[in-house]
C-alpha cells in the first residue's frame, strides 16, 4: 500500500472526526524499517486540502512518511488559530499515524509556512518534546501586532472571527490573542531544533513582517541567556531591501540548499533564524536539509552571541 488518502482521527478533546491526508512512500511495506515522519501544517487561509508539492516531492524521494493535518481549518472561526482543540488534532493526528505505521520516534518532523509557520512555532513552544526538528517559514508570532497592521484587510477580519473580536474589545479577547501568539511561549523551546526563515521583502511585498522572526528569536536566546539581534538590526532589516549596516560572519554565509543570498543568520543552542533575499514563502530544500541534518544528528552550531565573535 502506497500513495495519498484521507485518515479521520477521533480528537482526544472533544470527540470529533478530525481529517488528515497521509502520504506513504511507493512500495512501502509495513514490515519494513521505521521511518521518519514528515508534519506539513497547511497556511492561514487554507485548510487541509492546500499542497505543498515541493516539499512531498522531497519527502517521497526520502521515502519518509508525510502527514497534513487540518488542525480545524482555516483561521477564521474561534477552534482554529492555534486554538488547543487545533494543537491536539496535530498531535492526535501524529499518534494515530505512530500506532499503525512504522514510524520512527526519533526523526518526527514538523513544518509549515506562513499560518502554517505560526502554528510550528506555537506547537514546539506548547508542546516542545515531541518534534525532532521544526522549520518555521515566515511565520506570524505576534498575532496582536498582525492584527494592527491587517485590521483593516481580510488577515484582520479573520482573527476578529477566530478570536471573538479586536484585542481592545476586551482583556479576555487581548488574553486570547496573547495565548495563541508564539512569542508568549516560545521561553519553553529553548531546547527544540528549531530553524527560522524568512524572505526579506516579506511584509513589503507579502504580509509577515522580518520582525515576526526576530522576535521569536529572540525570545529563545534570551531564554538561554544568549545575545539577541539588536533592535537597530532588526529595524534596518525591516526597511525596503533592508541590510544590516555591520553584518557579522555569520550573516554572509552561504547555504547551498538555501540557494539564496543571506542577509542575517544567527544561532542560540539548537534555533537558527536565517533572513535571505525572497519574499513570503518557504523554500523546501531548506527544510528537509535541516530535518536531515538532526535526523543523522550531525547539526553543527554556528556562532550564538556577539560575545562569542
Amino acid at each position: 500500500m502506497s500513495g495519498r488518502s484521507k485518515i479521520h482521527v477521533i480528537s482526544s478533546l472533544d470527540g470529533t472526526e478530525q481529517p488528515s491526508y497521509l502520504s506513504l512512500p511507493a512500495g512501502f511495506v509495513e514490515e519494513g524499517d521505521p521511518l521518519p515522519l514528515v508534519v506539513s501544517l497547511h497556511p492561514w487561509s487554507s485548510d487541509l486540502e492546500s499542497r505543498d508539492e515541493d516539499l512531498e516531492r522531497l519527502v517521497e524521494e526520502k521515502r519518509w512518511l508525510y502527514l497534513c493535518p487540518n488542525f480545524r481549518g482555516r483561521n477564521d472561526q474561534i477552534d482554529a488559530l492555534g486554538s488547543e482543540l487545533a494543537r491536539q488534532d496535530i498531535l492526535d493526528a501524529v499518534e494515530w499515524v505512530s500506532e499503525r505505521y512504522p514510524v520512527d520516534p526519533r526523526r518526527i518532523f514538523l513544518t509549515g509556512g506562513s499560518g502554517g509557520g505560526h502554528m510550528t512555532m506555537l506547537m514546539v513552544a506548547r508542546h516542545p518534546g515531541g518534534w525532532t526538528a521544526a522549520s518555521a517559514w515566515v511565520g506570524i508570532s505576534n498575532l496582536t501586532s498582525w492584527h494592527a497592521r491587517h485590521v483593516d484587510g481580510k488577515y484582520g477580519k479573520m482573527m476578529r472571527s477566530a478570536l471573538g473580536g479586536a484585542p481592545e474589545d476586551s482583556e479576555e479577547i487581548a488574553a486570547r490573542y496573547l495565548d495563541r501568539s508564539p512569542l508568549t511561549h516560545l521561553a519553553n523551546a529553548k531546547d527544540v531544533a528549531l530553524d527560522i526563515a524568512a524572505g526579506i521583502h516579506d511584509g513589503h511585498t507579502g504580509s509577515v513582517p522580518v520582525r515576526h522572526s526576530l522576535d521569536a528569536f529572540n525570545v529563545i536566546a534570551q531564554a538561554r541567556g544568549d545575545a539577541t539581534i539588536r533592535e537597530t538590526e532588526i529595524e534596518q532589516l525591516s526597511q525596503p531591501d533592508g541590510r544590516l549596516a555591520s553584518p557579522s560572519a555569520t550573516d554572509t554565509v552561504s547555504d547551498a540548499s538555501l540557494g539564496r543570498e543571506i542577509y542575517l543568520r544567527r544561532t542560540t543552542g539548537r534555533t537558527r533564524v536565517t533572513i535571505f533575499e525572497g519574499g513570503h514563502e518557504g523554500i523546501a530544500e531548506a527544510t528537509i536539509d535541516w530535518f536531515e541534518q538532526h535526523a543523522r544528528g550531525t547539526f553543527q552550531q554556528g556562532i550564538t552571541s556577539q560575545n562569542d565573535r
